[in-house]
């Protein structure tokens, strides 16, 4: 390699390692699905739907154009699940196991790209962490894939009910929301048969919230007993996820509890059950005992507001994270009330996170209402499915109105860079793409402006 193309690698940014990163796994998993062998009638997929499910796969969304249980054959579900695995835990995160593995050197460039990666405050402590990562995700989806198949070898061989046991466990930890159950249910079934089974809903929620509340903050409360302390980011995190399953699941039973098609006919435990569980699972889990398409217009819009708050940073859901909707409330808090400081937990944020938060929350609104309207433009739909269809892409989250299998070819490669920017995160992506960055040397007078 010469010393000019090596020179020209090492002054990429972390923010562009990240995005070129996702960007090379992305096409070669295009490449891999695209293939005969991956389609379990031995047909090549179409290059727009291998780009569409590998974009998906990749991004952890769970957006499918044609149903995994049936479409794929066992190669083409092991490669869907790499591809979650990869995308769920951080490409950097794996590449830094294997480096470690080997002994190899990590890098000070290699260690600012890993803490951009995981959110991660500072490099200190970053390599224990990242071998605690891969510590808590294996035992983690270990658990969960035994406690799933124990209950799936009641319906099903004890191999086969192994195997969708591991499958499930690692897509819905890493917040993919993919499933098999095409193949014994139906097409796009998804667990409805399992709506009202206390078991599988349980330990579902369980892997949800898991993957959703992020490594740093499943570290801190792990060496809790020890340390006697939380930090600030997970109190923030737990307080503002507990908050948001508890009133989205009372609104959605409110909302449902009449429906024919919903939870009318379950009886009250499983209505409960079931609006606790989507209301875990819209945040980013992007799977469902219910139908989405027969959920009521105003629940669906819940729906929408919740996959686009998302998870925690670190973790491996998407939407703008709960800590940035936090700030947000927190603000107002702060106006409404007249003081000069956002205060968590008696800690002062600084100026810094409160315009990042301001500044992903606009980029976010921007990029979903921009592209619903595109979208609009192209498809004979009505706005609402196609806003549901591209926040759920925007957030990672992966729920579906049944409409992505029948969008066009160029709303389909839309939604991929939807996907791909929800992942890699709109900031990450705008510091990508911004020149370099030069200290200001003055600053302008204050002007005043009227509001309210």
């Amino acid at each position: 390699m010469s010393n000019k193309k090596k020179n020209s690698i090492q002054a990429l940014t972390p923010a562009k390692v990240l995005a070129y990163g996702f960007g090379t796994i992305i096409i070669l998993g295009t490449f891999l699905l695209s293939l005969a062998p991956a389609s379990a009638d031995g047909t090549p997929m179409r290059l727009i739907d291998a780009l569409f499910m590998a974009t998906s796969a990749t991004c952890v969304t769970g957006l499918a154009v044609v149903d995994t249980g049936t479409h794929f054959s066992l190669f083409g579900e092991i490669v869907i699940l790499s591809l979650t695995q990869i995308g769920g835990l951080g490409f950097m995160a794996i590449g830094t196991l294997i480096a470690l593995a080997f002994n190899r050197r990590i890098s000070l460039r290699d260690r600012l790209v890993l803490q951009e990666a995981m959110n991660y405050n500072s490099m200190e402590g970053l390599l224990t962490l990242i071998r605690r990562v891969i510590v808590y995700a294996a035992v983690i989806e270990g658990t969960g894939a035994l406690l799933l198949a124990l209950r799936w070898a009641q319906d099903m061989p004890w191999g086969q009910a192994l195997y969708f046991g591991i499958f499930h466990s690692i897509s819905i930890f890493n917040n993919g929301g993919f499933d098999l159950f095409g193949s014994i249910h139906g097409k796009f079934s998804g667990l409805g048969e399992y709506a009202g089974d206390p078991f599988v809903n349980v330990v579902v929620m369980i892997l949800i919230v898991l993957g959703g509340i992020g490594f740093i903050v499943i570290s801190d409360l792990l060496h809790y007993p020890k340390t006697r302390k939380l930090s600030l980011h997970t109190k923030v995190v737990l307080t503002m996820s507990g908050i948001l399953i508890v009133v989205g699941a009372v609104f959605m039973l409110a909302l449902e509890a009449g429906n024919p098609a919903t939870l009318k006919p379950l009886n009250w435990g499983d209505r409960i059950m079931s609006s606790f569980f989507h209301s875990i699972s819209a945040r980013s889990g992007g799977v469902s005992t219910l139908s989405m398409a027969d959920l009521h217009h105003s629940t669906q819009f819940l729906f929408i507001l919740l996959m686009f708050i998302g998870a925690a940073p670190g973790s491996t859901g998407g939407g703008i994270k709960v800590t940035v909707f936090a700030i947000l409330l927190g603000a107002m808090y702060t106006m409404i009330r007249g003081r000069d400081d956002i205060v968590f937990f008696r800690r002062r944020l600084s100026k810094e996170s409160i315009m990042r938060a301001i500044t992903q929350t606009w980029l976010a609104l921007f990029l979903v209402i921009f592209v619903a309207m595109v979208l609009s433009t192209l498809e004979d739909r009505e706005f609402l499915p196609l806003l549901f269809e591209t926040t759920s892409a925007f957030a990672t989250a992966g729920l579906s109105l049944d409409l992505t299998p029948r969008l066009t070819d160029i709303s389909k490669v839309i939604l991929c860079v939807v996907m791909f920017l929800g992942r890699v995160g709109p900031v990450t992506l705008a510091y990508a793409l911004a020149p370099h960055k030069e200290k200001e040397l003055y600053k302008h007078p204050e002007g005043k402006i009227t509001i309210g």
